[in-house]
């Protein structure tokens, strides 16, 4: 009998092919699932961990130390240079630019002033007018036009004293022409010339003079804001000053804890080169601002008040001269009376030169103001002579008043009479002992201010070369501790 063949025994049980990588991963919906890749880190986030490990270590700290005081030591050194700059340029500024400028607007106002106060003495003069008259017109006319020609140089074309200097132009010519169609006349005895001096002395005290005035006070403001910029401590230096000190200082206390040495002669070298330039800034600024307060409080103000009552003392002649030329023609009313126009705007320009019985008024102001004997002996003289002055137009008054006119006149412009003491001679007094006030003060001003702009002579150089000296001392001072790690 036949057996179906059997199966040899332990045979192994055949398995099914292992799938490829791919196909394992595929599920059952046919999607794919890889292993995820390892995140690649950025150059910057790699440098940032570089410079995290270094720092770690005493080498990368000490290098950042050197990095961060010498950057602090040269901003120090580059604010202060930037900020003693300006302030140094502000203060020649003050010296050489706007003071000269705002002297000159004030000696535009005194030549109009004095000119129209010329014209009028020469037409009372008569017919033959005085050859020192002429010239003294002719010379305050040839001054104002050179001082306007500078003022024009150097106001800006959009700047108000641009608008004041361009009207000065304008109106110079039609007041001189209406001067000589008045002089013209009163040659040939006509009163039209009279009246052709009057129309003259309204164009110039109504346009000229107020045009005058307005470039006077738009160069005084420059001057201000010039003196404003110069003064003022550079703070911002003094701050990076002191943090830079405060740094080395912190350095050295670091060195000093971890290697117990005193003294790390880079890191001494830097602190000095700081503190000098920090020194220096404080020293100089400061006395630069004295020498700025002084020529401002004893120079500039005195020069303000001094410009400002020889004005008031050339208007006063020239309404007293008018007041005799026009001879009633133009009153105003005072209260319940009616005064001459002219002498009533005398009386006012007198009251505010000398102020009232006890004084005061523009002259003791510049008598406060001035600081020495050489400054306070003109004013008084001044003062003096205004108290003169007064007395005579009172007589003059009184004679005319009295219709002695041709006394009058004499009392006024003078005489070559002997005992005759005309008011002319008061003024030109008055006139002579300001101009050496005048003079005076200016030379302080100019000593004060040469004083405050050389306290700053070098700063700013000085600093920046401190600075660079300063950073790279600490730069190797701080090398000289990492070479100990090679």
């Amino acid at each position: 009998m036949t057996h179906p063949p059997q199966a040899p025994p332990h045979a192994p049980t055949p398995t099914q092919p292992p799938l490829p990588a791919q196909a394992a991963a595929t599920g059952p919906a046919g999607a794919q699932h890889q292993a995820p890749t390892p995140e690649r880190s950025t150059a910057w986030a790699e440098g940032v961990a570089r410079l995290r490990a270094a720092a770690t270590t005493e080498p990368g700290r000490l290098r950042a130390i050197g990095a961060i005081l010498a950057a602090l030591v040269l901003a120090f050194g580059a604010i202060t240079t930037w900020q003693t700059t300006s302030r140094a340029d502000a203060a020649d500024r003050v010296l050489n630019r706007s003071q000269p400028l705002s002297n000159d607007a004030a000696a535009i106002y005194r030549s109009l002033a004095d000119a129209n106060t010329a014209a009028s003495s020469g037409f009372l003069a008569g017919g033959q007018e005085p050859a020192k008259v002429r010239e003294r017109y002719q010379r305050d006319i040839d001054r104002a036009s050179e001082k306007l020609a500078t003022a024009a140089a150097n106001a800006g074309s959009d700047s108000s004293s641009a608008t004041s200097v361009s009207e000065l132009n304008k109106l110079l010519p039609q007041y001189t022409a209406l001067i000589e169609r008045a002089r013209a006349n009163n040659r040939q005895g006509l009163p039209l010339g009279g009246a052709y001096l009057r129309y003259a002395n309204d164009k110039m005290q109504t346009e000229m003079l107020p045009a005058a005035e307005k470039l006077y006070k738009a160069e005084n403001e420059r001057l201000n804001d010039d003196y404003a910029d110069a003064k003022p401590y550079p703070w911002l230096a003094i701050a990076f000053g002191v943090l830079a000190l405060t740094a080395l200082g912190l350095a050295q206390r670091r060195n000093y804890l971890r290697t117990n040495r005193v003294f790390n002669a880079g890191l001494v070298a830097a602190t000095t080169a700081a503190a000098v330039a920090l020194l220096w800034l404080l020293g100089g600024h400061t006395f630069a601002r004295s020498g700025l307060n002084e020529s401002y409080d004893h120079g500039v103000k005195s020069l303000n008040v001094l410009n400002d009552a020889r004005i008031s003392s050339l208007k006063a002649r020239s309404n007293e001269n008018l007041t005799l030329v026009s001879r009633g023609a133009e009153t105003v009313a005072v209260g319940s009376a009616t005064k001459d126009k002219f002498d009533v705007a005398y009386q006012r320009q007198m009251a505010r030169l000398a102020g009232g019985k006890d004084g005061g008024g523009l002259l003791g102001e510049a008598a406060k103001l001035a600081d020495d004997d050489s400054g306070k002996n003109p004013v008084k003289k001044a003062a003096t002579n205004v108290t003169e002055w007064k007395d005579r137009h009172k007589s003059a008054r009184a004679r005319d008043d009295a219709g002695d006119y041709e006394g009058a006149l004499d009392a006024v412009i003078g005489a070559e009479k002997p005992g005759t003491e005309p008011t002319g001679e008061s003024f030109d007094n008055v006139d002579a002992a300001l101009d050496v006030a005048l003079t005076h003060e200016l030379s302080e001003f100019k000593s004060a201010a040469q004083d405050g702009k050389g306290a700053m002579a070098g700063l700013p150089v000085g600093a920046a070369v401190l600075a660079v000296l300063g950073a790279a001392a600490a730069v190797l001072g701080i090398g000289r501790r990492l070479s100990e790690y090679r």
